[in-house]
C-alpha cells in the first residue's frame, strides 16, 4: 500500500533516511532533525513531500482514519512503515511545465522484493501524468548497480552527457561574501540579468 505521509510518520522517514544514508555509505552527512523535517513537510509552505510504502494490514487489525497528509493525501494505520520516497516539484524552461524530483527512494532490506519500490515510482509517475509535469527524475549513484538496473527496466535512461555540480561548506560561504560585497559596492548589484541555466548542470556563466 502506498499513501501520502502524515506528521505521525517523521520519525520513521528520519529512521529510514539513516539507514539510507548507511547503504549510501555516508552516515556523517545525515544531519537532518525531525523539526526540520516537520516543518518542510507539514509547515505553513511544505517545500517537499512524501510517500509511505506500507506492509499489509494484519487481519484482526483494522485500519483507523488517517490525518491529511503531504501533499493533501489521508493516510491510514493498516501496516508497518517499510519504505519512503522524498519528493519535490522542479520546472524545466524547455519544456514550460513542472516535474517532479525524486530526493530519497528507500525500501527496507526485509520488505524488498515485494514491489514496494516499483510501486513507490509508480505513484510518483501517476502524479507526474495526472498533473501535466514532464519529467520525472532522480540520481543514483554509480556504484549502485541493481537499482540502475532496475531504473532502466522501467525504461528510465540514465543522462550521461551531465554532470552534477554541488557547492556546500566553506566554498558556497565564500561565494556569498562575494555576493554580498558586491551589493554593498553597488545596490543594484543582484538585480539585473544572469546567464545560466539548470540548477541540475546546465550553465553558460562563466
Amino acid at each position: 500500500m502506498i499513501r501520502a505521509a502524515t506528521p505521525a510518520d517523521v520519525p520513521v522517514i528520519l529512521e529510514m533516511i539513516r539507514e539510507l544514508a548507511a547503504y549510501e555509505r555516508a552516515t556523517e552527512h545525515a544531519h537532518a532533525t525531525e523539526e526540520q523535517l516537520h516543518e518542510a513537510l507539514f509547515g505553513a509552505h511544505p517545500a517537499v513531500y512524501a510517500l509511505i510504502a506500507e506492509t499489509a494490514e494484519t487481519p484482526g487489525t483494522p485500519g483507523t482514519p488517517g490525518t491529511p497528509g503531504a501533499d493533501g493525501g489521508t493516510g491510514t494505520a493498516e501496516g508497518d512503515p517499510v519504505g519512503f520516497a522524498l519528493w519535490f516539484r522542479n520546472f524545466s524552461t524547455w519544456t514550460g511545465t513542472h516535474g517532479v524530483y525524486l530526493e530519497d527512494l528507500y525500501v527496507r532490506p526485509a520488505a524488498r522484493g515485494a514491489g514496494h519500490g516499483r510501486a513507490l515510482l509508480a505513484e510518483l509517475a501517476r502524479i507526474c501524468v495526472e498533473r501535466g509535469y514532464r519529467r520525472f527524475e532522480w540520481w543514483v549513484l554509480d556504484w549502485n548497480r541493481p537499482s540502475i538496473d532496475f531504473y532502466r527496466s522501467l525504461g528510465a535512461e540514465p543522462m550521461d552527457e551531465w554532470t552534477v555540480f554541488r557547492m556546500s561548506g566553506e566554498p558556497l560561504r565564500a561565494l556569498a561574501a562575494g555576493a554580498a560585497r558586491a551589493e554593498e559596492h553597488d545596490p543594484r548589484a543582484g538585480s539585473g540579468p544572469v546567464t545560466g541555466g539548470r540548477a541540475e548542470a546546465r550553465s553558460n556563466a562563466a
